[in-house]
This record gives C-alpha cells, structure tokens and sequence, in this order.
C-alpha cells in the first residue's frame, strides 16, 4: 500500500466546483494512521488528536460540523487489502463551497501540518445526503 498522505495540494476542486452546491454536504473521512508521526512527537493517533483540536476551529467557522466519528475493524465487504483504514469520520458541511473554504484557508493549513504527521493515507468523499432516517419524514417499515 502506497504510505503517501494526500496533502490539500490534492484537492480536487474542480470536481467539487462542477456538482451542484444547493444542499449540505457530508464529507466521509477515512483515515489510515502512522505508527510514528513524522515530527517524531507521538505516534500518528497523537498527530491525529493535535490536528483535530486546531482544525475543529476551522470547520465551524465554515458552518460544519464533525457528526460522526468511529475506529475501523474490519472490512466487511470489498477487497481488504485495498480498504485498510483506522478511523473514520462524518463531517457536514453547510454547501460545498463552505468546505473548499475551509480546506484553503491559512488557518486549516496550519492545522494540516499535523494531519500529514500523523496519516499515512486519508481520503475524503464528498456525499449528498439521498436519505436520512434521523431527520427523513417517518414512513411505514
């Protein structure tokens, strides 16, 4: 498996710019750690932590919000090799554009830094809620 973190240089705004942006956004974060972090200051996890303390700051000053967050066990379905993850993570988004915002401000790039510390590998799908069963009208199951 390819150890490269993604950096925002990866950012694939064009892509992001070309969907419609009239709904929230849920970004799924999944994450792949480091054993060590790059600084030599903990372990990937405690990278992990110090980015996720200085970008929360970022991520509500763009309106979003972390929902959901969960350590990866296993793969159930799907190649496991291809789809080694440690954490996972729901982040909602006020459009599309609040995301971009946020990902290219100078404040998220200071956080960055230790997110590249600590992950080895980090994707990030951009999903259009179709159905929600917490905020969905109640139908008949």
């Amino acid at each position: 498996m390819n150890d490269r973190v993604a950096t925002v240089e990866h950012l694939n705004l064009e892509a992001l710019s070309a969907l419609p942006d009239d709904a929230p956004v849920v970004m799924l974060n999944l994450m792949r750690f480091r054993e060590r972090s790059l600084d030599g200051n903990g372990t990937g996890w405690d990278a992990y932590l110090r980015y996720s303390a200085l970008a929360i700051r970022t991520i509500k000053a763009q309106g979003g919000t972390i929902v959901w967050t969960g350590t990866a066990e296993a793969v159930a379905l799907g190649p496991a090799k291809e789809n080694q993850w440690d954490y996972v993570a729901l982040v909602h988004y006020p459009s599309r554009a609040a995301f971009i915002a946020m990902m290219t401000s100078a404040d998220y790039a200071r956080a960055n830094l230790e997110r590249e510390n600590g992950c080895a590998a980090h994707t990030i799908l951009a999903i259009r809620e179709t159905y929600n069963k917490l905020t969905s009208p109640r139908t008949k199951e």
